[in-house]
Order: structure tokens, then sequence, then C-alpha cells
């Protein structure tokens, strides 16, 4: 089942902090429709259900778009995967150079092709591990979503950080998260509509 924008505005936007740019549910209407059809050649998600990636998935990390700080420009997608967090946070604040990160080689070609069919001017698809990437090389913010191995990706995420990291996560994580970076003042924010599901926003 294809969603129309208007479709997908109804479903995320009851979980919003204020409106999205113009244009931003036409993009990620195209975005999720050329998700389900590289969907059916590989795996990029287990939700099958439209609705439920737009209720749930793209309106939580709308949401954390909406929480990153003012003076943010360089962020960090570690592990982006089917571009969530990535897209979305591209989507919502469009003055941000989001870096999608994705060592699997068939979703960085997805991630390749909704940079070019979104026409995302500041947007960067790094195939590979980010432990790969220049030693010097950070970033503003590192955003982190539905990763594998959480303990081992903070560690790998920690050089990343420049002010910011921004995990997308349940709160029986909340624990371990923050107590990887002790020297972080960390916040959180609860997703509209869940029990478990929070932002949590860690600052330098």
């Amino acid at each position: 089942m294809k969603l129309e924008a208007s479709q997908i505005q109804q479903l995320a936007e009851p979980s919003l902090l204020e409106p999205l740019p113009s244009g931003a549910w036409e993009q990620l209407a195209a975005y999720m429709d050329q998700l389900y059809r590289w969907n059916a050649r590989m795996n990029l998600t287990a939700v099958r259900d439209p609705a439920v990636l737009a209720r749930v998935h793209i309106a939580e990390c709308l949401r954390a778009a909406q929480t990153i700080p003012a003076g943010v420009h360089s962020v960090l997608d570690f592990g982006s995967g089917a571009g969530l967090p990535g897209i979305p946070l591209q989507i919502a604040r469009p003055e941000l150079a989001v870096t999608l990160a994705e060592s699997q080689k068939k979703k960085a070609s997805f991630l390749r092709e909704m940079v070019r069919e979104l026409r995302f001017n500041t947007t960067q698809v790094h195939a590979g591990r980010v432990e790969d990437l220049p030693s010097e090389l950070h970033y503003d913010l590192v955003a982190m979503r539905a990763v594998d191995h959480m303990e081992r990706a903070l560690a790998a995420a920690g050089p990343r950080i420049g002010r910011f990291c921004m995990v997308l996560t349940s709160r029986r994580e909340l624990q371990m998260v923050t107590e990887a970076f002790p020297a972080l003042d960390w916040t959180s924010d609860a997703i509209p509509g869940s029990m478990q599901r929070i932002i949590l926003l860690g600052a330098r």
C-alpha cells in the first residue's frame, strides 16, 4: 500500500513539535515509496505496514530532527541502514549536512539513490564502517537508531562526537547509553504515544 504525502502527514504530524518545511511531506512520500520498492529485493526494513512506518518510525525521526539544537551543522547518521534517522533528519532540517554511514554495500546503494532522487545537496553517503573514516574527522552531532551491538557502536561513535550525541532508543537502554558517555550532559524526550521510546541528547 503506497501512502500519499497527506496520509503520511496525518499519521506522523501528531508527534511533531512544529510544522515541517514546504515540500517535506512529498519528499517523505517519495522516500517511503522507494524504500518499499527496494525492500522487495533486499531487506531494508522489517516493518511491512507503511502506516506503521510513518506513524511510529518516521514520526520518531522527524521529532528527533526538531530537537537538534540550533547551530548544529554536520551530522553523522551512524549505521544508517534504510536511512533512519538520517533521511528524515535531512528532510526536516535541510540546512544540515548529513553523512549517512552504512557498511553494507547494498544498503549504501539504496542511500545513494535516495540522495539523488530527493536532490539532497548537502548529504553524503559513507559506504563503510565509521571506524574507517579519517581519524581527525568529527561531527557536530552523531545520531544513532536501532544499531546492532549498541555498546560497541557507542564506543566507535565517541571519537566522532564534536558537540552532541543523539540516540533514539528505549528506556531500558537509557542507563547504558548515558554511562557510556558520563561527561555528556544528557536530556531525554519521550516519544508521544509510546511507553518506551525516547530520544536521548547528550551535550558537551
